[in-house]
């Protein structure tokens, strides 16, 4: 080994392999080998659609509703496949993220206006993660939760940290949160033993049972396809593996169609396994009043044994810790787009802390407040997705990666189904529901 050897960082090397395979230069690497260097940019996305938000509304929604919202769980994953498939390519096709194309295509107001409307988004997100970490902290190792949320605030600077050794340490460390996440609920899918023809019947047919299913149904699309992650992942190819050929641009964008559908696959398969879950342990059992996360640990022990309160609360930490970090990188992809401002990224993470900690001080229901903060994400979804379809429609803005017909008509419908949801959902609200 050479002096100079252990001078490449790991971006370098990835830079150099991913060259290597798009202009079929170097040698012929095949299987996972050949895949690897392209693999990271979804599994940081994919983290922000299993945070402790997709906890809150897939108990509650199980518990109450039993199988029946398992069609949304897959119909929202389909949608976020399509989406962040849209936002990877964006970047890729522009070398810019979907937050500098807003500021450099829309009137000034309006892209301030959007600017705002997305830091709210962010900071219900951090709010839902920020909270279920400290919440994960507490019911593992007894601690309050506000100690708890101190640790949570000094874990994620730590793992932010990492941004400073490139891309992928970062990417390495939140894939392998996620696969915690996966691991436990294999785990818990194992233990809970789900009625199997239920699941395929109401992951295939879509019903809803009520008012108040519409609204959970609506706060697991929001906690589902997120908008604040949409413009992170543009970011995060935007300058990831730097090719300017246009073919070498498509074979770019196969691999990631690839990260998306496996990274999501991934995330598709926790938030089913989620629901499914409390639809077989608290349904089943006749306990529908099961709607908090902390009830949810304590009622899984008697019914399923100590193990999977465990497993149960070491996903909710590893899902808390992960997307905590990433709604904050998201915050800054948001500012910097928008208005050209970046502030340290430990200054964001203090700032977001602070309504976290107010909310954990004053009492407040954690498991509500998640659930309440995915419908407001649900609500920010239009001025994240409409933006991104306009765009990737365009040949001017996309060149030889534009969408094709087929691909625009299907994002049209997705955002069609979004705004329909949220009115309804407005609808409900002022009705008192």
């Amino acid at each position: 080994m050479t002096k100079s050897e252990p001078q490449l960082s790991g971006d370098v090397r990835t830079q150099k392999a991913a060259d290597e395979i798009l202009s079929g230069d170097g040698p012929q690497r095949r299987g996972l080998a050949r895949l690897l260097p392209f693999l990271g940019p979804a599994f940081i996305a994919s983290i922000a659609y299993v945070d402790p938000g997709n906890f809150a509304t897939n108990i509650e929604g199980g518990a109450k509703f039993g199988y029946t919202l398992l069609w949304v769980v897959v119909a929202s994953n389909l949608m976020a496949m399509l989406i962040q498939g849209q936002s990877a390519k964006l970047g890729i096709a522009t070398g810019k993220n979907l937050a500098e194309l807003c500021r450099e295509h829309f009137p000034v107001g309006w892209s301030w206006g959007m600017w705002v409307i997305m830091e709210l988004v962010a900071m219900a997100t951090d709010l839902a993660e920020f909270v279920g970490a400290a919440v994960g902290f507490n019911l593992l190792f007894g601690m309050p939760l506000w100690i708890a949320g101190l640790v949570t605030a000094a874990v994620t600077f730590l793992i932010l940290a990492l941004q400073s050794r490139g891309f992928r340490p970062l990417e390495a460390v939140i894939t392998a949160l996620l696969g915690v996440i996966a691991l436990c609920y294999v785990v818990e899918t194992f233990l809970d033993r789900p009625e199997w023809d239920l699941v395929v019947r109401h992951a295939f047919v879509p019903r809803f049972a009520g008012a108040e299913s519409v609204l959970l149904a609506a706060g697991i699309l929001g906690a589902t396809v997120m908008p604040h992650v949409i413009f992170l992942h543009s970011s995060l190819t935007q300058g990831r593996i730097r090719v300017t050929d246009p073919l070498q641009k498509r074979r770019l964008f196969f691999f990631e169609v690839a990260d998306v559908t496996i990274a999501m696959g991934v995330a598709g398969f926790v938030n089913a396994a989620m629901l499914m879950m409390a639809a077989a342990t608290f349904h089943r059992s006749g306990l529908s009043h099961v709607a908090s996360i902390e009830e949810a640990h304590r009622t899984l022990q008697p019914l399923l044994g100590q193990a999977a309160g465990w497993v149960f609360a070491i996903s909710l930490l590893a899902a808390g810790l992960a997307s905590t970090t990433v709604g904050t990188l998201s915050g800054q992809v948001i500012m910097q787009g928008f208005i050209r401002h970046q502030i340290p990224v430990w200054l964001r993470r203090l700032v977001t802390v602070v309504p976290s900690l107010i909310v954990i001080f004053m009492g407040l229901d954690p498991t509500r407040t998640l659930v309440i903060s995915q419908v407001v994400l649900s609500f920010g979804l239009p001025f994240a997705v409409i933006p991104l379809i306009l765009f990737t429609q365009r040949r001017d803005i996309m060149g030889e990666l534009v969408n094709w017909r087929i691909t625009t008509v299907l994002a049209w419908l997705v955002a069609a189904l979004i705004l329909a949801l949220n009115v309804y959902l407005l609808m409900q609200i002022f009705a008192g529901v």
